[in-house]
């Protein structure tokens, strides 16, 4: 199969792997400005309290160098220095702007001298191998079009002792809480988009891709192709959310 007939997946509807990047990055583009308010209403706050158990696991350590793809608006970087004493940080997103979404915010200002904003690819980053102690990904892995290829990248980049952490949306462990958490996400959060964004359908695709995203073992042993040892993932809100760990041993 030649490149351009390779598929894959946006939201519920298959196109060619080329054509997912554009998509992506149009969903994002038009809710930029508007990503941290819809964050907060659709998980009524939550995705503070998730991201907050990101890094009490993660335990950022004082002086190191962390890669945050897909990073957007900046605010899981923002937590991790705030943790980590004289550590430094690169928010990497394809989405430009997203990143400059994120560079408005005060947390920005005041870590300036902390911080990079770079836009990149996850499936093919400007960084060299071996530069980064951390590399975190929150609601983004799922959108990237081969998402095997971006976590072999967050191998290469991340040195020998490195860590990997992915904070994804994730699959319920029990049908009936699924069913009511589907109710919820199809019939609750698009016209939720529209009234707040005017963006209706960039929802419904942010919906369908958490459906498409593998359930948490099968998510596991990708991230153990890629070649992470010491693989592990938590559970948030019943499994709304997961935690995955790796580390390059």
């Amino acid at each position: 199969m030649s490149d351009q007939d390779k598929t894959t997946h946006f939201g519920f509807r298959d196109v060619r792997e080329e054509e997912k990047a554009g998509l992506v990055h149009g969903v994002f583009s038009s809710v930029a400005s508007k990503y941290d308010v819809m964050n907060d209403l659709m998980s009524v706050g939550i995705h503070r309290i998730w991201k907050d158990a990101m890094m009490d696991w993660l335990a950022p350590r004082p002086g190191t160098r962390l890669l945050d793809v897909a990073g957007g608006t900046g605010d899981v970087a923002f937590r991790y220095l705030k943790r980590a004493p004289g550590a430094s940080a690169v928010v990497c997103d394809m989405t430009e702007n997203m990143l400059i979404a994120g560079r408005t915010r005060a947390e920005a200002a005041s870590m300036a001298d902390q911080l990079d904003w770079v836009v990149g690819d996850a499936m093919a980053l400007p960084f060299a191998s071996n530069s980064f102690d951390t590399y975190t990904i929150s609601f983004g892995i799922r959108n990237v079009t081969r998402v095997q290829d971006a976590l072999s990248e967050a191998y290469r980049v991340l040195r020998p002792g490195g860590r990997l952490m992915v904070l994804e949306f994730s699959q319920i462990p029990n049908d009936l809480m699924q069913k009511v958490y589907d109710l919820y996400s199809f019939n609750i959060i698009p016209p939720m988009g529209q009234m707040v964004t005017g963006d209706r359908d960039s929802y419904q695709y942010l919906v369908e891709s958490i459906r498409k995203f593998p359930e948490q073992e099968v998510f596991a042993e990708m991230i153990r192709k890629a070649g992470f040892d010491l693989v592990k993932y938590r559970n948030l809100s019943l499994g709304i959310a997961a935690l995955h760990s790796g580390w390059k041993v």
